[in-house]
């Protein structure tokens, strides 16, 4: 090979190489964008529940009902499987106060092991066309859920893995501030591990 053509070569590589690294450093930066934009001002320690002060009124009075749930000597898993089911839709399809697509809500109320692969989904669809908003000035609509207009739950078992778990299968519908065609309905499964719940489950109804 003659050297001006290695002399070409070597600068692909090197411009190849800058470019690979210069993706990765931006989904770095966007992802480390988020740490930075979030505050939290609660938490319930004992279940590693938290709310941040960018949450929505609905988020922070639904959470408080949570954790009035949460703080009873007996719990009630009926009713803190319901509230869990609206927090986890609350803060996913709430996607207004979010930094980007990497920004995904709802993971610690996900099954420890699913959280990467339920990140790697929402932003891969729903969270997908989603703009960079570190500077706090949104150009695009995004939806921002207004209110739980119905959800119910019933016991269950559910297979995850080769075990069997009590589970909660709770069937939920939502209003949003501005309908955008994103999902307003679903059926959501819980599963109780150690007396603490887990969504292992999201099912639109359509």
């Amino acid at each position: 090979m003659k050297k001006k053509y290695k002399v070409i070569l070597i600068i692909i590589i090197i411009l190849i190489v800058l470019l690979a690294a210069s993706i990765v450093a931006g989904k770095l930066l966007s992802k480390s964008d988020n740490k930075d934009a979030v505050k939290v001002v609660d938490s319930i320690d004992e279940f590693g529940y938290t709310l941040d002060d960018r949450d929505t009124k609905l988020m922070k009075n639904t959470y408080n009902e949570l954790k009035n749930v949460l703080s009873s000597d007996e719990i009630n898993y009926e009713e803190y499987a319901k509230k869990l089911a609206e927090l986890f839709v609350i803060d996913l399809f709430t996607m207004d106060n979010k930094v980007n697509r990497y920004d995904v809500g709802s993971t610690e109320y996900v099954y420890p092991d699913n959280v990467d692969n339920f990140k790697t989904n929402v932003e891969d669809t729903i969270y997908k066309s989603m703009e960079n908003n570190s500077d706090g000035k949104r150009r695009q609509d995004l939806p921002e859920v207004s209110s739980i207009t119905n959800s119910s739950v019933e016991g269950s078992t559910f297979l995850f893995g080769e075990d069997e778990y009590d589970s909660y299968v709770v069937s939920i519908t939502w209003d949003y501030v501005d309908d955008l065609g994103y999902d307003d309905n679903a059926t959501i499964t819980l599963i109780e591990l150690d007396n603490k719940l887990y969504v292992v489950e999201y099912v639109t109804g359509e």
